[in-house]
């Protein structure tokens, strides 16, 4: 197979901004980051695994050139000092551990500072994929597929089928391949209608090769590190931990917070009028969109915030569908934007893989997220994971709300 990864840019945007924050406040941090394929029945074969290790290794040799760390440095709250470092920065192969379980499972960790570890996920997932579909079917008559359902999707947007307001491409990490990514975000940049504007790509790659918008805030991992990391705090307050130190690298700018690392119920109790000012929307990744959604609403209605002031995202396993739902339940009361990935990077005849990478270790102590919904969870300790919920439930019973 060619390179898969060919640029180090060929990442999502919110690796670089918490990649910053990282390196300002928590550089000494240290992770541990477990894969996982949530499909049942996929079994990955001796020649899928020597060509994904042999895709890391060609990854690892990448180094970023001038005119892309240039471009980075032209994102408004990228600092120079953090574009200095990935002047530095390589990936490195030793922190990469992969092999399988003779039975066609994939087992794959990566382990070492955070700094470096956190860059790694997205790449490697892009790689995962790409060998598993190329190298499992008939990638031509795949991506043929693949163009045939994109150019279907773009047609109902410009009749009017889809109404999606401002929407982005968030497909990196399970895309089908570098092709199917690269022609879906061409395609989407050209099409054009007057309720469904499309802003741009989480890609930085891309975004820099078709002129658009890179797109991105903050993962899981920033709550679950920040807030779980420093083993003196009560990983019940990790949103108030993590909220604070993205406040203080950056201010008022990159603001999207994350509400569903421990629950949106607890986040609301940090989210209060400070951070409800300074950040400008919020992201939903888990649970009934509609009922989060009113639920958003009411919270900056009782700080005395006007909502349509307010960006709610949302991108948990969109469709076109789905997302005109909810862009019409919603889009008189706040601006509604949405993130929408796999249906738009691999939607084929081909179901396509659930793959994740998680942090699962920071400074030696597993650490963990309770989502809105079961199942999205990955912790190695069930005794942590019920010592967090415990935390969580102890708060949420007996804290006096000032």
């Amino acid at each position: 197979m060619e390179q898969i990864i060919k640029s180090l840019l060929e990442n999502d945007l919110y690796k670089f901004s918490m990649g910053q924050a990282i390196y300002h406040l928590y550089s000494d941090y240290k992770t541990t980051w477990s894969f996982k394929c949530r499909n049942e029945n996929i079994r990955f074969t001796a020649e899928m695994i020597e060509e994904i290790k042999r895709q890391i290794r060609l990854y690892c040799e990448l180094r970023f050139s001038e005119d892309e760390l240039e471009y980075l440095h032209s994102i408004r709250w990228i600092k120079g000092s953090y574009v200095d470092f990935l002047r530095l920065w390589k990936p490195r192969y030793e922190d990469f551990s992969i092999s399988d379980d003779g039975k066609g499972t994939l087992l794959l960790e990566t382990s070492g500072t955070w700094l470096n570890t956190s860059m790694y996920e997205v790449p490697t997932l892009a790689i995962i994929n790409e060998v598993y579909f190329s190298m499992s079917g008939d990638y031509d008559k795949l991506i043929a597929d693949f163009k045939k359902r994109a150019d279907e999707k773009c047609q109902k947007i410009i009749d009017g089928t889809y109404k999606l307001g401002v929407y982005s491409e968030f497909g990196l990490r399970r895309r089908l391949s570098a092709e199917s990514q690269d022609y879906i975000v061409k395609k989407l940049s050209d099409t054009k209608a007057e309720e469904s504007r499309f802003l741009g790509t989480s890609n930085v790659y891309l975004a820099r090769k078709y002129n658009l918008t890179p797109v991105g805030t903050m993962a899981h991992e920033w709550i679950m590190c920040v807030g779980q990391g420093d083993h003196r705090h009560n990983p019940a307050y990790s949103n108030y931990y993590a909220l604070n130190s993205w406040v203080k690298e950056y201010g008022v700018l990159n603001g999207t917070a994350l509400t569903d690392t421990i629950t949106t119920d607890c986040f609301l109790r940090d989210f209060r009028l400070t951070f409800a000012t300074l950040f400008t929307g919020v992201r939903h990744d888990s649970g009934d969109p509609f009922v989060w959604g009113d639920v958003m609403l009411a919270h900056y209605e009782r700080l005395g915030i006007d909502p349509k002031g307010k960006t709610l995202l949302f991108s948990d396993s969109l469709n076109f569908e789905k997302a005109t739902k909810i862009y019409e339940y919603f889009k008189n009361r706040c601006n509604v934007a949405f993130g929408i990935g796999t249906y738009l990077s691999n939607d084929t005849y081909m179901t396509p893989l659930n793959i994740v990478i998680k942090v699962t270790k920071c400074n030696g102590q597993d650490v963990a997220k309770i989502s809105d919904v079961p199942g999205k969870s990955m912790c190695k300790n069930q005794d942590y994971v019920d010592y967090l919920n415990r935390s969580i439930d102890w708060r949420m019973k007996n804290e006096v709300i000032k």
